[in-house]
């Protein structure tokens, strides 16, 4: 954005320009308050970026990976409409599991699974949720994983066939070795039962419209919500330099004191009042001068993240699938997850054309990590001809990006590295660190700018707040009211 000096006495200095270092600064500037926002990339918007491909007069548009906003934050809805306006819509969601040639809803649909697995196998899923209550509930034992809470909510069957095979997919590890906390977070209230009593229509009349079935999307991607954050910072003064970032972080035991970033024109040393950051926490620790005690070091040392590889193509097809994003939990697909841009906006590509978004998770020991983009094509290639979604000369063109440190990874073991490592960085008093690398969590977007906004408040009124409360509700991750707009 901006390549001048970096101002050496900011009132706060942001690491890190994704949703939650630039919700800080835009409520900031809201508030006359200037500060100097410091982000790696050309591009701002962290991981809810949108990524533009020109071939030749024709442009694509894809997010990385499927970002649909959704949020129990009337505040968040206002925050963005007053960037977006007409920018701003209503989409349809649609959003299913494929397995074994056969979709499925997700959330299950417990018909449907009847349906495709027939009459046996569906009383072996009851069977199995029977069995599981009468373990955990009468029996007691303890929910100490990922795997022990869904087996328990869902039964065996059913938890192995739709939740612990992607899941490992994802972390690449045990369901055995996840913290339950992963499940309390993404999918707390859902259960065999629940899903029953929905699929009758028991529980009274209908509520308002829910964000299982629809969601929010910027007309020309998610993107565009942070680029709209950063025209308008600009416009208010606000200092936003791309590919810089810290290389420095002095201190005094009690404040940060200093820090050096490292910009297209040489390493500069800034004195903030306040720091709010957004980095990755493990990459953050390894900055502080002095170092941290060993203890703070081998806990950071302890936590995983997990990467992602990403495939996309440019297709001279109308339409792969109706589906906003799919998933694939069968462990002999490579992928994970897929998701065409063209059914969150038609405007995401050119008339006539669509564009197919393949998401591969991965450690950087994996052999994904270092193949090329034709390597990877023609390791899907054949599931996609066989699946008829769309045949070689279909493809326009094939691009690769990779990612690291996209997912915090909840082994058991997670909470109590993360508990002492925060306890430590806390002592730092004028340093906010938020986001989900910031704060090891796995957040969605809405989250991140709440906890931007919450920065915010910290830095203007000079006291703490809890942030470890947002997105804590005891409900389903992704269910929640579409709020109508205002304007």
């Amino acid at each position: 954005m901006t390549s001048s000096k970096v101002n050496e006495t900011p009132e706060t200095l942001v690491l890190g320009a994704g949703p939650a270092g630039l919700a800080c600064a835009m409520e900031l500037a809201r508030a006359g308050r200037r500060c100097t926002v410091v982000e790696r990339d050309q591009q701002i918007g962290g991981l809810a970026k949108t990524l533009t491909v020109r071939e030749g007069d024709d442009v694509f548009l894809t997010d990385i990976g499927p970002h649909r906003f959704f949020s129990k934050n009337q505040y968040l809805y206002d925050f963005i409409e007053d960037l977006l306006a007409e920018e701003w819509r209503r989409v349809p969601r649609l959003t299913r599991q494929f397995v074994e040639g056969k979709y499925y809803n997700y959330p299950v649909n417990f018909g449907q699974v009847v349906r495709n697995l027939g009459f046996l196998k569906s009383v072996r899923i009851g069977i199995d949720y029977f069995l599981a209550r009468l373990r955990y509930d009468v029996l007691g034992k303890p929910l100490r994983t990922f795997e022990d809470y869904v087996v328990a909510n869902f039964g065996r069957s059913l938890a192995e066939f739709s939740m612990i095979n992607y899941s490992e997919k994802i972390w690449g590890v045990s369901c055995a070795d996840i913290h339950p906390d992963w499940a309390k977070q993404r999918i707390s209230g859902l259960n065999l039962l629940s899903v029953l009593r929905n699929a009758i229509g028991f529980g009274g009349k209908k509520g308002p419209k829910s964000l299982v079935d629809e969601f929010y999307y910027p007309q020309f991607g998610t993107g565009r919500i942070y680029e709209a954050i950063g025209e308008r910072l600009l416009s208010k003064g606000t200092d936003i330099h791309t590919e810089s970032r810290p290389v420095r972080v002095a201190h005094d035991g009690k404040r940060i004191t200093e820090v050096d970033i490292e910009t297209p024109g040489g390493v500069q040393t800034v004195r903030p009042e306040h720091v709010v950051e957004s980095v990755p926490i493990t990459a953050f620790l390894e900055l502080l001068d002095p170092k941290p005690p060993q203890a703070i070091l081998d806990a950071a040392g302890a936590l995983r993240w997990r990467n992602q590889v990403y495939l996309f193509l440019t297709l001279d097809k109308e339409q792969v699938t109706k589906d906003n994003w799919i998933y694939f939990p069968q462990k002999d697909i490579p992928f994970g997850r897929t998701s065409e841009m063209k059914n969150f906006s038609k405007d995401m590509c050119p008339e006539g054309t669509t564009s197919f978004f393949v998401e591969f998770f991965a450690f950087e020991s994996d052999k994904i990590w270092t193949m090329e983009k034709d390597e990877v094509l023609e390791m899907v290639l054949p599931f996609f001809e066989k699946w008829d979604f769309f045949k070689r000369e279909d493809i326009r063109q094939c691009y690769l990006w990779k990612r690291s440190h996209v997912y915090p990874i909840y082994d058991t073991s997670y909470k109590d590295n993360v508990e002492l490592i925060r306890s430590y960085l806390d002592g730092l008093e004028n340093l906010i660190y938020v986001g989900r690398p910031g704060r090891f969590r796995y957040t969605n977007q809405d989250h991140s700018l709440e906890m931007g906004i919450i920065a915010s408040r910290m830095v203007l009124e000079g006291r703490r707040y809890d942030m470890d409360t947002v997105g804590a509700e005891n409900e389903y991750f992704e269910k929640g009211p579409i709020y109508e707009k205002r304007i």
